[in-house]
Parts: C-alpha cells; sequence; structure tokens
C-alpha cells in the first residue's frame, strides 16, 4: 500500500484534533467523549473511512470510532473530517489487537468489519480479524444486545469467518453470499471504496450479520 508512506502523515495525525490520542484513557469513558450517553459503533481496519465517516452522517443518533494501524491510511479520514466535521464521529491509530485495552465490556454497540485483510496463509489465521481468537474479544466489549457486521469480496476468507462461527459461540441474524442482490439486506447499505470498486467488476459481495448470547 503506497499509502503507508506519506510524508509526515504521522506528524499530521499527532496534530489532528479528530484523532483521539490517549484512547486507554478513555475505557469505559467513551461517551464522556463524546458528551453524549448515544451508543459507540465501531469500525475496525476503516481505512480512508467513507464507510464511517458516510454512517456517522447518516446516523447522528449513534457516535462513531474509526479504528486504523496505517497513519498515511488514516490521514485520509481525517482530511474528509477537515472538510466535512461531524460532531459523532472521531478515529484512533492503533492495532486490532489492542481493543480490550481501549473499550470496556459491554461498551459498544456495533462492530463493522469491512474488506478486512485475508492473511491467506494458513499460519495466520489467527491475525484475520473475523477469527475466533478476534470473536472472543468482540464479545467481551459489545452490549448484551450488540452486533457484528462483516462485508468482504473474498469468498474464502468470507467461508472461514462463517466456520469460525460455530466454535467461537455466536449466531448468525443474517448471510448473503449476494449483497448487492438481497434487497432486504442492502436496505441502508452503505459501500466502502472497495465495495464500489469490485460490485462494479461484478464480484458479489459476502456479508453476514452476527450476535453472541448473553
Amino acid at each position: 500500500m503506497r499509502l503507508r508512506n506519506i510524508t509526515g502523515s504521522r506528524e499530521m495525525i499527532a496534530a489532528s484534533r479528530y484523532v483521539v490520542h490517549e484512547e486507554q484513557n478513555c475505557r469505559g469513558k467513551w461517551q464522556e467523549v463524546f458528551g453524549n450517553g448515544r451508543p459507540i459503533h465501531i469500525e475496525i481496519g476503516m481505512g480512508k473511512g467513507k464507510f464511517i465517516h458516510t454512517m456517522a452522517r447518516q446516523h447522528p443518533e449513534n457516535n462513531y470510532i474509526g479504528i486504523e494501524k496505517y497513519s498515511s491510511v488514516l490521514l485520509r479520514a481525517v482530511q474528509k473530517m477537515e472538510e466535512e466535521e461531524l460532531p459523532n464521529l472521531r478515529f484512533i491509530r492503533m492495532e486490532a489487537e489492542e481493543i480490550l485495552h481501549v473499550f470496556a465490556p459491554g461498551e459498544v454497540e456495533r462492530i463493522y468489519l469491512n474488506f478486512s485483510d485475508p492473511w491467506p496463509k494458513d499460519r495466520h489465521a489467527h491475525r484475520r480479524l473475523p477469527s475466533r481468537q478476534f470473536l472472543e474479544k468482540y464479545d467481551r466489549i459489545l452490549s448484551p444486545r450488540g452486533q457484528l457486521e462483516f462485508k468482504t469480496d473474498n469468498r474464502g476468507l468470507f467461508d472461514f469467518a462463517v466456520e469460525e462461527l460455530a466454535p467461537a459461540g455466536w449466531e448468525i441474524r443474517s448471510i448473503t453470499y449476494d449483497l448487492h442482490g438481497d434487497a432486504g439486506l442492502m436496505e441502508g447499505n452503505v459501500m466502502t471504496e472497495y465495495e464500489e470498486k469490485f460490485s462494479a467488476m461484478g464480484n458479489p459481495i459476502y456479508k453476514y450479520i452476527i450476535y453472541r448470547e448473553k
């Protein structure tokens, strides 16, 4: 990803008021950060931020936090906020593995995973964001009525993600192997940059919505 090497991106992010820099101090206090009691929705691996920025604009009744580990990619999301500031959206530059240090049990209402890195080698399966290892982390930060939404164009990754659900104790609320042909799940669908690209090429988009009985 050539965007990782934008000169000065770390410094620009460090100076941005849209990026939360002491995120571990916010654990259990995210509603205080936003100054209201609205539900917290997070996107892990948000890329350039198109999806979460659109969601925050369309749903002012929720607070949104975008998580991205690459400074040069996060910078694009920050630039979107500079063009159109939204009071219910903030960003964190961090590794997904750190989420338990940043969010308290039950603090998050919804998690979005969009077009995550497939990590194709078997030895890297535990790094895949829909893996059972990550599902265990998500379970700990989601509220009792919380849910997780996952979209991808990678059939192998999607099959893997579905196979991980039973061992991890999660239930499927909705699933489709052709999102853009599913009228129900397409209602209110917000596309990411990757989704626009791959769907325009005729590639099917896979999606599930899952939850954990608590």
